[in-house]
């Protein structure tokens, strides 16, 4: 008795979560998976089969999620900071800068990535765990570190047969 409280609390949970989620969210396209704490702004866009396992999303800059996005658990965008370079005061003035966030189809985000604003992930980009990503990610490439740098890419030709089977949203 208690595994099937236990299982519809956690079925009851990830569909409120779910709820919560897509009621923040400027857009969204078919099923959403939300397995841990998410927090997405009202200024995200989403594509098809988004899965977060746990995200958090600051700022006022749009940040467009493209197809079969995948999430590890605390990772973090952040699409705003505080205006310091030309503000009236010091260390900054009360002025925010926003800067948009572009993640293409099919990238896969590892454990606790951050990624800041003005940066396009390429289709197909797997970021490691704890990797700050500071500049753009080309397609298929696999970066890591701390900023995040390019360290190899995905099979081009494995990558590309597989998507016509993998990526039907009909």
């Amino acid at each position: 008795m208690f595994r099937i409280i236990s299982k519809l609390q956690r079925q009851f949970i990830r569909k409120l979560r779910q709820w919560c989620v897509l009621r923040s969210v400027k857009s969204h396209k078919g099923y959403v998976f939300i397995g841990g704490i998410t927090r997405l702004s009202k200024n995200t866009i989403l594509n098809e089969n988004p899965n977060f396992n746990g995200m958090i999303i600051k700022g006022r800059g749009e940040v467009y999620i493209g197809n079969n996005f995948h999430s590890g658990e605390g990772c973090l965008i952040i699409t705003s900071y505080h205006n310091y370079d030309k503000g009236k005061s010091l260390p900054y003035d009360d002025t925010m800068i926003n800067k948009d966030v572009f993640i293409g189809d099919n990238v896969w985000l590892g454990d606790r990535v951050i990624i800041l604003g003005g940066i396009k992930i390429g289709e197909g980009a797997i970021i490691q765990a704890g990797a700050v990503v500071i500049r753009d990610v080309p397609d298929l490439a696999i970066v890591g570190g701390n900023p995040a740098a390019i360290f190899k890419y995905r099979d081009k030709e494995h990558y590309y047969s597989l998507k016509p089977i993998n990526c039907n949203f009909d």
